[in-house]
């Protein structure tokens, strides 16, 4: 039950990686979990699995994504540029495309080391955020102390942003897990507390879902950037700037949202499965 993993990161938001594509390791969402614990396991704020792609795929890859409490996730863009680093270390190629359970995510490797990945379309229908009922989601009726008025999109998962003048006095670990919960979002949703620096940059800090306050969200600075050219913030083009670093992002004119930014790995190590709980 001794198997290797790779601990990496995006902007310091961390990943545990395996490897199932030469057949199942058992990582259920109860091991998961336990292996995600920062205390008792090797800690991250999402658990990832390379799988073979479906049948009839194009993709190099499936990515399974799991948040920390070990339920699992549609979109992480920041561990989709890592999982592309990671093919593209071991076959070369340049243009790896990962599956997930949101659809395809082409990858780009630039002669940088960082990694481009395009996200999909946003998606902004109340019904695909998703929401609890009808409604406009460009201004949600939400409100928690010194933030309201957020815009929602789903960029394979579900987002609220909240544009806020000072981001450094907002105290997020209370406000998010809150939000996170609120009624109007029957699947939970990530919350982004994002202050305009200038109009093609953004100050962003954010909540994810079943994970808490992370140094960065891929997925999280795509619905940033949509929310903002839809409230007529900033242009298509924007620096974000998270608590672990600069993410460069494109909302492109055909719907399709762009990330570009860095990857590292940490570590590699071997682990046994069989002192984590199956």
């Amino acid at each position: 039950m001794t198997t290797n993993f790779t601990k990496m990161h995006g902007c310091g938001n961390d990943f545990v990686i395996f490897d199932e594509r030469a057949g199942s390791l058992g990582l259920s969402p109860a091991r998961a979990a336990a292996i995600a614990d920062r205390h008792r396991g090797v800690g991250c704020d999402q658990f990832i699995v390379i799988e073979p792609p479906p049948a009839g795929s194009n993709a190099t890859a499936f990515m399974r994504i799991r948040n920390p409490d070990g339920t699992e996730a549609g979109a992480c863009g920041n561990a989709t540029r890592c999982v592309a680093h990671l093919l593209h270390r071991e076959s070369g190629n340049t243009a790896p495309v990962i599956q997930t359970m949101s659809g395809l995510l082409p990858a780009q490797i630039l002669p940088d080391g960082r990694v481009t990945v395009d996200m999909g379309a946003a998606r902004l229908d109340w019904q695909d955020v998703p929401l609890a009922s009808a409604m406009d989601t460009l201004h949600l009726p939400l409100a928690l102390g010194p933030v309201a008025d957020p815009a929602a999109a789903s960029m394979g998962n579900p987002h609220a942003t909240f544009f806020v003048d000072d981001i450094e006095a907002l105290d997020i670990t209370t406000l998010g897990p809150v939000l996170e919960h609120a009624a109007i979002f029957p699947q939970r949703a990530n919350i982004g507390f994002a202050q305009i620096l200038a109009p093609d940059c953004i100050r962003l800090r954010l909540w994810e879902r079943g994970a808490g306050l992370t140094l960065a969200c891929g997925s999280g600075a795509c619905a940033t950037i949509v929310n903002a050219v839809r409230r007529g913030l900033t242009g298509r083009r924007a620096r974000i700037i998270a608590d672990g670093g600069v993410l460069d992002m494109e909302w492109r004119d055909d719907g399709h949202v762009l990330m570009t930014g860095p990857v590292a790995t940490s570590f590699v190590g071997r682990i046994d499965l069989a002192a984590y709980p199956a």
